[in-house]
């Protein structure tokens, strides 16, 4: 996902500020970005990204598995309040609650400057996100992502990241700092 508003009407609503830095780290190949630098993906970019995730879901917990730097994320699926004041952190806080067959994850509590793009497109500690994540059918899930974050961006921005579920395979791990030989040139 190079652009995670590529299919936006006249690309993401970037508060001003924003407009250089994005500028800059698309036109820089973005040396600085945290994935490059093997530091953990937010839930945002992770849908985009090639590295597998795996959903364990029970009846209270949604655990997302992502095998880069064997992350993971915890999404509580039994609608308890968000915290009024979270600790940021790379994932955030997410609480849950089915509305049919869609599940509804609100989260809050992500770090400043998290990138959810090759661009360097970010998320705020401001940020609410709001997924809806539907299977249309056995072998994808359609996952809707509504971002409001005035820190970073003019109003909310909705995108529908299409997903295809991959079955009959084992997560790998793949540790980004284990034989990494690509930082020193990007110097």
């Amino acid at each position: 996902m190079a652009n995670i508003g590529i299919d936006l009407p006249g690309g993401l609503p970037y508060q001003p500020w924003l407009v250089p830095i994005v500028k800059k780290r698309t036109d820089n190949l973005a040396i600085d970005d945290p994935h490059i630098r093997c530091l953990p993906d937010n839930f945002i970019r992770a849908y985009g990204m090639p590295h597998l995730l795996k959903f364990v879901h029970t009846p209270s917990l949604l655990v997302m598995l992502n095998e880069l730097n064997a992350g993971y994320r915890q999404v509580f699926t039994d609608a308890r309040p968000l915290p009024e004041d979270p600790t940021p952190s790379w994932q955030g806080y997410s609480s849950a609650k089915w509305s049919g067959d869609t599940l509804v994850i609100d989260t809050i509590g992500l770090r400043d400057d998290t990138w959810i793009d090759w661009n360097g497109s970010v998320v705020t500690e401001a940020a609410k996100v709001r997924e809806q994540i539907r299977r249309p059918d056995f072998g994808h899930l359609e996952v809707q992502v509504t971002v409001d974050d005035p820190k970073a961006y003019t109003k909310p921005w909705t995108v529908t990241l299409n997903q295809r579920i991959v079955v009959d395979t084992e997560l790998i791990d793949e540790i980004c700092l284990e034989n990494e030989q690509s930082l020193q040139h990007l110097k």
